[in-house]
């Protein structure tokens, strides 16, 4: 059916929403919130509006629109927020980076809980400390914990699994106090728990002076190695206790947000106050518009970055006024379950504190603005440039395969994946083939290729039967192009495969020279040559490196494992050299088995007597063949 926009925007209700625009490939390209839908979208189309030369080349390219109704102008913030951070429609003002935030978690739900890194804040009966922004600190204070109280870091349920197995190492090594064994009650356990979490909540006294007087007792008792243990531990808490510099006085959590732009790009640095302690900073680059002006841009930042951070503090503060304020704080206040205020100080301490934040947001901004611009010619400038040699518009997603085997025996397969010019390596796979026998790579491929897009299909067929179109299974996505490692023959299996499943997916193959090293895409029946220099051709070369580097590793892994092991290896007389001739000779074990002595004993580097050590081997009846 055609989408008659005219008509579509007599029949828009005059009430709170989100609004969906979408191109002619039906891509969702904006997203965007109302008080009234009728009003809002209607603005788009009248040709007196002008919002910048951003939104009028987004008007250009609406195919067509939809929406949803909400019952207030609250909801329809929370939608718009939920939509744009699923869907990152390009004329949004986006977040180049989606961060999360470490934790420690103890585990008070549990017997004999434990203190553990956590990605996430869920909703149970642990308690969480942080956010922190430096992963390996979080690690360290839990090593540290884990040292001073003696608190267990295994996965046993207890007191279910009290006895069952063994004490573990930490055990032995003191580090832990075996309730797995019972060798201590919960009550004393719990102490112990109470003592760690007084020190994460930054009361360090106690526990250094309980160390000092175990340190001066053991050393009371010549008890020196202990001593000396006691005393890295003392270090350690002092200086975890001399990184926390006050900020303010108030013990109040809050976040200092600020921002600096220019015509392209944005920085906002936020500094996190937990507990009246500065714990960190971060920062997040934003790519925006030419109009875009720094209100816009703080009222983007607080809806992206709080719809994904389990913590909201009690108080923002920022340098100007946003829009929809007071709508904001009501979203972050029902999150929080907590008042929050966002606030915008004149004066004092916390001003100062808002231009300490702007200022290292114009720092980072001038810094690596030429970093940004490098780091775009190879992600996304790359692929522009692959794109134009292929004459393919709009690349996104890239596949790339390769095919590892020793001789034929035991083949394995990979599938790398690049996104707008950078690996995602969550939607790598490897496969370890079924079907095929022997060194045979165009077979090989047949089956990987099979096996992923037949994958696939099922996928999108499962999820539509369910009706959750917008949601992806590990083979759901496929790609906008896919690179072969190799020439002709192997983009031919490739597009036979998508030819017998009915898909119409563009296949060039990575084209190498006689010293093994890229030269060129093939593509529909012809080589095309690339310049060597360019950031198109540095990613091609990165793409055929990372695809072959995961099928060897993926072989090696398995190797390692002895889930590749032959049984020639328990051969006496049978070493490398005479395992590889045989392999390469005979191609499978079944063949080397059916093979005579008199044949074994004339593959290369055999002899006789090696030859009756492997008939023997796979006929131990004693009838030796002569």
């Amino acid at each position: 059916m055609m989408f008659e926009i005219a008509e579509e925007l007599k029949k828009l209700p005059d009430q709170p929403g989100v609004y969906i625009m979408h191109d002619s490939r039906d891509a969702i390209i904006y997203v965007g919130k109302a008080l009234s839908l009728r009003k809002r979208v209607h603005q788009y189309f009248q040709p007196s509006h002008n919002e910048g030369i951003k939104k009028a080349q987004m008007v250009r390219q609406i195919a067509r629109f939809e929406y949803i109704v909400t019952d207030s102008e609250l909801e329809a913030l929370v939608l718009e927020c939920n939509l744009i951070k699923e869907h990152r429609p390009k004329y949004n003002t986006m977040l180049r980076d989606d961060k999360t935030y470490p934790y420690i978690r103890v585990t008070l739900g549990e017997d004999f809980p434990r203190v553990l890194f956590s990605r996430q804040q869920k909703k149970d009966k642990s308690r969480y400390f942080g956010p922190y922004t430096s992963a390996g600190a979080v690690k360290d204070t839990i090593e540290l914990m884990n040292k001073v109280y003696q608190l267990r870091t295994c996965s046993r349920v207890l007191p279910r699994d009290t006895g069952k197995e063994r004490p573990c190492l930490n055990y032995h090594i003191h580090q832990c106090m075996a309730p797995c064994q019972a060798y201590i009650s919960k009550e004393e356990y719990r102490k112990r728990i109470d003592g760690a979490l007084e020190f994460l909540n930054g009361n360090y006294g106690a526990t250094l002076k309980a160390l000092e007087e175990k340190m001066q007792a053991a050393s009371n008792k010549l008890e020196f190695e202990k001593a000396m243990e006691y005393r890295e531990l003392i270090s350690s808490i002092k200086k975890i206790a001399q990184k926390q510099k006050m900020t303010h006085t108030d013990g109040e959590d809050k976040d200092i947000i600020a921002v600096a732009a220019d015509e392209r790009d944005a920085v906002v640095q936020v500094f996190f106050i937990r507990d009246g302690k500065l714990i960190g900073r971060d920062h997040f680059y934003v790519k925006i518009g030419a109009e875009d002006t720094k209100s816009l841009i703080l009222t983007m930042f607080l809806k992206q970055f709080y719809s994904g951070t389990p913590f909201i503090p009690r108080e923002i503060m920022l340098p100007e006024e946003v829009e929809d304020a007071e709508i904001l704080a009501d979203w972050l206040s029902s999150r929080r379950g907590g008042k929050v205020y966002i606030r915008v100080p004149q004066k004092g301490m916390k001003e100062k504190l808002v231009e300490l934040a702007e200022k290292n947001a114009q720092l980072v901004l001038s810094q690596d603005r030429e970093k940004i611009k490098r780091e775009e010619g190879r992600t996304i400038g790359a692929l522009k440039e692959i794109g134009r040699l292929l004459e393919l518009d709009g690349l996104q997603r890239v596949e790339a395969y390769d095919i590892s085997n020793i001789n034929g025996f035991e083949t394995v397969g990979s599938m790398v994946v690049y996104e707008k010019g950078k690996p995602k390596r969550s939607d790598y796979r490897k496969f370890k083939l079924k079907t095929v026998t022997g060194p045979d790579d165009y077979a090989s491929m047949r089956e990987v290729l099979m096996r992923r897009f037949l994958h696939g299909i099922k996928e999108q067929e499962e999820l539509e039967q369910k009706e959750l179109s917008n949601e992806y299974g590990s083979f759901t996505r496929f790609p906008d192009l896919i690179m072969m490692d190799g020439g002709r023959g192997q983009v031919n299996i490739a597009q036979k495969v998508l030819k017998e499943l009915n898909l119409t997916i563009p296949v060039c193959g990575m084209v190498k020279d006689d010293n093994h090293r890229t030269r060129g895409l093939y593509y529909q029946n012809r080589e095309l040559p690339i310049d060597r220099s360019s950031e198109g051709f540095k990613l091609i070369t990165r793409i055929q490196d990372e695809a072959h580097r995961f099928a060897i590793e993926y072989h090696r892994s398995l190797r390692s494992k002895e889930q590749v092991h032959s049984v020639l290896d328990d051969i006496t007389g049978i070493g490398p050299a005479r395992r590889k001739a045989l392999m390469k000779k005979y191609q499978s074990l079944d063949a080397i088995k059916a093979a005579t002595q008199e044949d074994l004993a004339d593959t290369e580097t055999m002899n006789e007597q090696a030859a009756h050590s492997v008939y023997a081997f796979f006929h131990p009846t004693g009838t030796v063949e002569q």
